[in-house]
């Protein structure tokens, strides 16, 4: 059994959403420490590379540190304020990502500054690189998946954490274990058989 967002029960895939949040983080973290761009020149000649920390200044790395830090607090402490900061740390690392990286993929233009290159005419093309996907499935990752654990509500956010740190259980969700299912039938029967010994007619 299931309830929306309002109820104390989570669905199986919305149990996800932390290890989705910290995965997401740990792929934008990496990005950043990975080439984002390959500058080459006419002909595909390679002049120099950017790498993510070239372009935000670890400003992802630290997005990605807060959000895996802010999800793991919100399933441990039921804190909703903790899941909306991971969900804010993933919009900003995709607008981030949109503002700052978007508009420069396989844009031609003057790079003599930006690879201290002699010639100040020299133009050349940024062509995207792995990390550049890579924090495009981080960031949008993080944002998704933070803006899903946002929606749960503290009782939520409970039910979520693992057994061995203390989930909860839903309240009428419980499960009767094997053993109890046998119990119940036996008293079941006893009963059965307690009513049709009283409907009997005395002898």
């Amino acid at each position: 059994m299931t309830l929306g967002s309002s109820g104390g029960e989570v669905r199986g895939p919305e149990r996800l959403l932390p290890v989705a949040c910290i995965l997401a983080a740990i792929v934008l973290g990496a990005s950043e420490l990975m080439t984002t761009f390959q500058i080459s020149a006419t002909g595909n000649v390679p002049l120099c590379t950017l790498r993510g920390v070239d372009r935000h200044h670890l400003a992802q790395l630290v997005l990605a540190a807060f959000a895996a830090t802010s999800a793991i607090i919100a399933v441990l402490a039921s804190s909703r304020p903790a899941a909306r900061a991971t969900a804010a740390a993933g919009v900003i690392a995709l607008l981030l990502f949109l503002i700052v990286d978007v508009p420069h993929a396989n844009n031609v233009g003057s790079v003599s500054s930006t690879c201290d290159l002699v010639a100040a005419d020299a133009t050349a093309t940024a062509i995207p690189q792995a990390g550049f996907w890579l924090e495009l499935v981080g960031a949008l990752g993080l944002a998704v998946s933070g803006i899903a654990l946002a929606t749960l509500s503290p009782e939520q956010l409970r039910a979520i954490r693992p057994r061995w740190l203390g989930a909860t259980q839903p309240a009428g969700d419980h499960r009767p274990t094997a053993r109890e299912r046998l119990r119940l039938r036996a008293e079941a029967r006893r009963r059965r058989a307690g009513a049709a010994h009283e409907r009997r007619p005395d002898e």
